[in-house]
């Protein structure tokens, strides 16, 4: 008789075949009821509604939302196929927020289908799927498949989203009319539909972000056709939108909206700068004395177990990996040697700055070398391989706990371009330090050690102000992640530029 192990071994053998490929999410008849419920059991797998599953990591506690935001868009495009064939789309608010790069997992989907009823379906963590009956699908020519979800063009989708949707989604809606290369893509559905009011909302729209001319030939188009077009603006008029640069990829015009759109917030709270530090080794003192405090607070905010003895057994070169097997393998411990290992890398980049280098660049330049720095110690002892030097993530990441996804793989290089350029345009070091920090995390660009680098860079900033080197505490460890979250979801960056302001006077 097969032993639990042995039937536990071969259930995983049947939902491996299923994984193959990447999907994370199977119809319950994919499997046997003896695999699935033995799966479900042990946490290999986790029931979505009735006939859906997700796949689970070994450990993950109940509460974890991460498994399910990481298949979330999976299980809509699958679900949807199942159930309404092609005859279904995304609203037009998902739309515009998927094509402006906007990776917050919605509280709730809305799918528009001729099959639809009506009804809300629970799914986990409060999240709902609304199947909304639609009459009519739309002209194939407004509709567009991105990641298999069924979402409308760009154009189609600014003309059929509500006035509401620009003072709601600003940021969102101001990168996807950057992207629009000419007024042709709107006017073509603006004057076969006789949309005269919405033109003149685009028409108010694009100018307000600096789109004049696409603004006046829509206006001058449709009066043309014999429509009275009264041109309105659908912004908040007193919010300020910075003029992208038509064009640019979604992730950059995205990276620079957000930046704009936060920055009053930073000065609105942030102490004014004191400037150059007129006693600069008295500074550097300072770094070098705070040096314990930084690494014990920085490594347990990320969950590693670090005691200020390791910390300074690694800073007076107690640390000796080649003739205590305890210090090889101690990942606690190779954490630490690669925070010390970094932090002499940025103390020496905060001295320059201090001296009088330009602070964007010299980041610029300088934090591969830390990222580096960080995990060569893992690399050399054989717990990472070599290629997590490399620099960017290849891959999706997915933050425990948060409904922020940061941006896919294949557009970090774009974003980080986007981030360096605003930091290196930016006059107030008060805002490049928590933009920079709250930015570089939301981007989240490398595998690992995003956080200790977003503090790095924040306290670079800092020192580009003459701001003391700041540490944020394990004990205000929650406070700090419902900050950024709140800046990284809801877009309301006050509530982080207020935590670090605190801890800098």
């Amino acid at each position: 008789m097969p032993t639990p192990h042995e039937k536990l071994a071969a259930s995983l053998t049947a939902l491996e075949k299923l994984q193959r490929n990447g999907r994370r999410v199977f119809r319950s008849r994919e499997l046997s009821r003896t695999d699935r419920e033995r799966l479900v059991a042990q946490g290999f797998l986790r029931v979505v509604i009735k006939g859906w599953l997700i796949s689970v990591n070994t450990g993950t506690a109940e509460g974890d939302t991460t498994p399910w935001h990481a298949s979330f868009w999976e299980f809509c495009t699958a679900y949807c196929e199942e159930r309404f064939g092609n005859d279904w789309h995304l609203s037009p608010e998902q739309s515009l927020l998927l094509h402006a790069e906007s990776t917050v997992i919605p509280q709730q989907i809305i799918v528009y289908t001729s099959k639809g009823t009506n009804n809300a379906i629970a799914l986990l963590f409060g999240i709902s799927l609304y199947d909304l009956r639609q009459k009519q699908m739309p002209p194939p020519e407004d509709l567009v498949t991105r990641a298999g979800l069924h979402i409308h063009a760009p154009a189609a989708a600014l003309i059929k989203v509500p006035e509401s949707f620009f003072m709601n989604h600003p940021v969102e809606a101001q990168v996807v009319l950057a992207a629009i290369r000419d007024s042709s893509e709107l006017l073509g559905r603006l004057l076969d539909g006789g949309h005269s009011v919405v033109a003149g909302r685009l028409a108010g729209a694009l100018r307000h972000v600096g789109r004049a001319a696409l603004a006046d030939d829509i206006v001058k188009t449709m009066k043309a056709a014999g429509y009275d077009v009264r041109e309105s603006n659908p912004f908040n008029p007193e919010a300020k939108l910075g003029a992208l640069s038509p064009g640019v990829p979604p992730i950059v015009g995205r990276i620079e909206a957000l930046w704009e759109a936060a920055r009053e917030a930073v000065l609105g709270v942030f102490p004014e700068s004191p400037g150059p530090p007129g006693d600069q080794e008295r500074y550097m003192r300072f770094v070098e004395e705070i040096y314990v405090s930084d690494a014990y607070h920085s490594l347990s905010i990320e969950g590693y177990s670090v005691t200020s003895e390791l910390i300074e057994r690694l800073r007076s070169g107690g640390w000796n990996p080649d003739g205590d097997q305890r210090d090889r393998e101690n990942r606690d411990a190779l954490a630490a040697r690669g925070y010390w290992q970094a932090f002499q890398l940025v103390k020496a980049d905060v001295a320059k700055i201090i001296g009088g280098a330009d602070a964007a660049a010299l980041t610029l330049s300088s934090h591969r070398d830390w990222y580096r720095a960080l995990f060569e110690p893992s690399v050399a002892a054989g717990l990472l391989r070599a290629s997590a030097l490399a620099g960017y993530r290849h891959h999706r990441v997915y933050l425990r706990g948060s409904r922020h996804v940061p941006p896919n793989h294949e557009v970090v290089p774009d974003a980080m371009t986007a981030l360096f350029g605003l930091l290196a345009r930016e006059a107030e070091p008060g805002v490049r330090a928590v933009l920079g920090h709250w930015l570089f995390g939301y981007v989240h660009p490398y595998p690992d050690g995003n956080g200790r680098m977003a503090r790095f860079l924040m306290n670079t900033m800092l020192a580009s102000g003459g701001f003391p080197w700041t540490v944020i505490r394990v004990e205000d460890r929650k406070a700090y992640l419902a900050a950024l979250e709140s800046a990284s979801v809801a877009q309301d960056v006050e509530p982080f530029a207020r935590f670090i302001a605190e801890r800098v006077t």
